[in-house]
């Protein structure tokens, strides 16, 4: 099973992923994913592409998110 079929079979096959979803998968606080994506880090600059606004809501790009995943283990 890959990382993206992983992700879709938790998050119910959306896909695109709240920020409380992606601060799940991150291991963070949603505040604390908050905080990281408004500061000048790695971790935001990564983020900030994969980011998709629907009106005021902000959602990730479930391919990108597992882009990020898997490479940043290589």
């Amino acid at each position: 099973m890959t990382t993206e079929e992983l992700i879709l079979s938790r998050t119910g096959g959306s896909p695109l992923l709240s920020l409380t979803q992606v601060a799940e998968i991150l291991h963070r606080s949603p505040e604390g994913l908050r905080i990281t994506l408004s500061g000048d880090n790695e971790l935001a600059r990564n983020l900030r592409p994969c980011r998709v606004k629907i009106g005021r809501r902000v959602y990730f790009k479930i391919q990108d998110i597992v882009r990020l995943i898997d490479g940043a283990g290589a």
